[in-house]
């Protein structure tokens, strides 16, 4: 049993004593409400329990109920043999709140099929209905359907919009998805906004789906979306249909530039892809060619798409710009932009590079050379001692599959504890890809060490090398 399930039997046997519902349960958490109904028909063994029954049920006001909600008549002539239960009667009619969300969640069946009858008109009991709505039992599960189509209006949608999404991964659990989707389609636009900044990515996600797909955004505020939240799904719904209401002529004159502005300035590569693509449509060759260096690849490769198109040559804008190694202000996407589409011959104009006092520049220019397979052993391990980590760890990545290139006794030098950190890991993941005894006799130099992460990695490889009994 897990952590959430034992806070869920804990919280039935609280409320089989008559605790209130919301004292013990955070109605606002989707969880608690599953761990609830997981809870009351939990069977830990090593409890002192009678065997299949769960704790909650061997208490005398638990056994009590159980007996009473198992009876065939209703359920006030039922409990009337119990002090406790019957001073809990509202006026002869029923159970209280807490005692139906024990019998809504309750392993008979038959139980949860007629404490649904008299959950309606406990709106705070919805939470355990929308469970039954995925009941694997037809009686159950269709009232429960009718109960919540009922009850449900926008503002509720809202509310159990985070919990329909959880039972809705589970075997019959679309009906109550699609039963919110089909209220929050008709729901006031400042009803439905708190799902759109929800903490919770799923429940953005489904908000900002329905959203796009019901034309309740605006383009604007679809590609402000796309720029800036945190969810790579997110950003990539709301860019796409930022997208194709431009393509459409969704968007007034005056829009384009702020949407395609939002988007080509966000932080998500996915998004100022999906702006600098705009930019073709738009025949906005000069801001393409901007996004030439971007710092990611696919926003780059969308530039360059887009300056193809509009009749440019990214290969020689990339060629110019890279031939002149002591141009302080070269972008750092410039080398990796010309290794990406041009030839092993270009390996001439990246070389130099590596001399340019800038790191990323450097870093880039090692990463193109790998890029274009122009690995010089000799010139590319000088940069193993570079005072950057960046082109340490791209000079690293170029030389792996030449690692017995490498003289031993030079890699070993560089484990030294007066070296930087990132050349000491360089001179290991070397020396490891070397493999065989030059392999071993780094890792049982480093059994040793101060640091953690390498002294790990080194034991690790020391006893894979022992025979095994």
């Amino acid at each position: 049993m897990n952590e959430d399930v034992k806070g869920g039997a804990v919280a039935a046997g609280q409320l089989a004593r008559g605790a209130a519902l919301r004292e013990v349960v955070d109605v606002g958490d989707p969880g608690a409400w599953l761990a609830l109904d997981e809870g009351v028909r939990a069977d830990p063994w090593y409890l002192p329990a009678p065997y299949g029954l769960p704790p909650w049920e061997t208490t005398e006001e638990g056994a009590r109920l159980t007996a009473a909600l198992r009876g065939a008549g209703r359920f006030t002539a039922a409990l009337r043999g119990g002090a406790r239960f019957g001073a809990a009667l509202r006026g002869g009619g029923g159970l209280t709140e807490s005692q139906l969300a024990l019998a809504l969640c309750h392993r008979d069946g038959r139980v949860r099929q007629r404490a649904l009858r008299q959950a309606v008109g406990h709106r705070e009991l919805l939470p355990l209905v929308v469970v039954r709505c995925a009941d694997w039992a037809e009686p159950v599960r269709e009232p429960a359907r009718g109960h919540l189509s009922r009850a449900l209006d926008a503002e509720t949608a809202v509310r159990l919009t985070p919990l329909v999404l959880r039972v809705g991964r589970r075997s019959r659990g679309d009906f109550a998805v699609a039963l919110v989707s089909e209220v929050l389609c008709r729901a006031p636009r400042e009803q439905f906004a708190p799902l759109l900044a929800d903490t919770d990515r799923a429940v953005r996600r489904f908000a900002y789906r329905l959203a796009a797909g019901q034309g309740l955004l605006s383009p604007a505020e679809l590609a402000r979306a796309a720029a800036r939240d945190e969810d790579a799904v997110v950003q990539s719904l709301c860019a796409e249909a930022a997208l194709t209401a431009l393509a459409k002529g969704n968007v007034e004159d005056g829009d384009v530039d702020d949407v395609v502005g939002l988007l080509v300035g966000a932080r998500s590569a996915r998004a100022r892809s999906a702006g600098v693509t705009a930019l073709r449509g738009l025949g906005r060759t000069e801001r393409a060619v901007g996004f030439l260096t971007d710092r990611s690849g696919l926003v780059r490769a969308c530039a360059r798409y887009v300056v193809r198109q509009l009749g440019g040559d990214p290969l020689a804008w990339y060629r110019e710009r890279c031939a002149d190694p002591t141009d302080d202000a070269l972008p750092p996407g410039a080398a990796m932009g010309l290794a990406e589409c041009g030839e092993r011959a270009d390996a001439a104009l990246l070389w130099p590079l590596l001399d340019h006092p800038a790191a990323r520049v450097r870093a880039q220019a090692v990463a193109g050379l790998r890029t274009l397979d122009a690995t010089d052993v000799a010139r590319m391990r000088l940069l193993l001692d570079d005072p950057a980590p960046g082109v340490v760890g791209e000079a690293t990545l170029a030389l792996l599959p030449s690692a017995e290139l490498l003289p031993e006794h030079w890699l070993m030098e560089r484990l030294g504890t007066e070296r930087p950190r990132w050349v000491r890991v360089s001179a290991y993941r070397l020396l490891d890809a070397r493999g065989g005894a030059a392999r071993l006799r780094a890792a049982r130099r480093l059994l040793g060490d101060a640091d953690e992460r390498l002294r790990s990695r080194a034991e690790l490889t020391v006893g894979r090398s022992l025979p095994s009994s």
